[in-house]
């Protein structure tokens, strides 16, 4: 353990994703979501050195401290630019990269965020801490606008009727308040098992965030920063994110879908840029126990090819 730095929880997955990026000393790996340093502070451990991303300040400001006595280069930006800050920073190609998909434990806990409804808090929902916020998209957007960000990052299939409940009880300015219209309008009882504020509060914090075009982007850059044998390691919280993960490793490993009789099978035209080397890894009943939030997470790993990456698409 790294000194002078105690991360206020354990990551998910911990184990599993050190495991899985086999850090070793002399290495050079990315944390692409630093959050609260758990996973680089597991990979400093092992003599490894850590170029961290984060797009919050506060995260940024939180790891100020280890970077001036560790093996620590903190970048204050979103890790879809990897690329060019590694480039910038002379540190292409790396070992190892890790991603943590989506808000995080430090940002749920604190109201003042807004990205939780069991505190109330201002509406705002912004890793960044800057550009719109869950307020101003959800007080001027259109109603079809509202209903589609709820439909297509929520997965609600009431999406329409929360629109209307949202205009009509706007201004919105608090998460009590987006909470309260959410559940006036699918007639909430206390008793139900799940809150149906819930998928509400995710669409509206990814599509504020742009999290999931972020997500493309940073597995396109991931791809072009680490070194052939250089591992990769993804963990995913809701079906939309491990989507996009496992088309895109799907992919880059040659494994796309076969043909079928009236479309035959075409040989690969680009070469694979990585190896796929375990099946998904979701957390066992012990760590289940310590930490509810593991539930939903799933680990996707893989090992990059010796072939050039994949052109971007235009």
């Amino acid at each position: 353990m790294v000194s002078g730095f105690a991360a206020p929880h354990v990551p998910v997955l911990l184990t599993e994703v050190v495991d899985a990026l086999a850090p070793a000393p002399g290495e050079r790996h990315v944390d692409a979501t630093f959050g609260a340093g758990g996973y680089t502070r597991a990979i400093l451990a092992t003599g490894a050195a850590v170029i961290a991303f984060d797009r919050d300040p506060d995260a940024i400001a939180a790891g100020r401290a280890l970077e001036g006595e560790a093996a620590l280069t903190l970048v204050p930006a979103t890790f879809s630019a990897m690329v060019a800050e590694l480039a910038a920073l002379d540190a292409v190609p790396v070992d190892g990269v890790t991603m943590d998909i989506g808000v995080s434990s430090m940002q749920l806990d604190q109201a003042a965020r807004g990205f939780s409804f069991q505190s109330d808090g201002p509406l705002d929902m912004r890793m960044s801490q800057d550009g719109m916020s869950a307020a101003d998209f959800l007080n001027e957007a259109e109603e079809e606008a509202i209903a589609d960000v709820l439909y297509r990052y929520g997965e609600e299939p009431k999406s329409r009727r929360i629109a209307r409940a949202v205009v009509a009880a706007r201004p919105l300015l608090t998460t009590a308040q987006f909470a309260h219209a959410v559940r006036k309008a699918l007639g909430h009882r206390p008793h139900d098992k799940k809150d149906p504020a819930t998928r509400a509060f995710q669409a509206v914090r990814i599509h504020v965030n742009g999290e999931l075009d972020e997500l493309e982007r940073g597995l396109e850059a991931a791809e072009r920063v680490l070194a052939p044998g250089g591992r990769l390691a993804i963990v995913t919280f809701h079906s939309l994110e491990d989507r996009i993960v496992k088309r895109f490793l799907r992919d880059r490993s040659g494994g796309a879908p076969g043909g079928s009789r009236h479309m035959p099978v075409t040989a690969p035209t680009r070469a694979p840029t990585f190896e796929i080397t375990a099946r998904a890894i979701r957390a066992g009943e012990t760590e289940l126990a310590a930490n509810p939030r593991a539930r939903s997470a799933t680990l996707r790993t893989a090992r990059r090819t010796g072939a050039a990456p994949w052109r971007l698409e235009a």
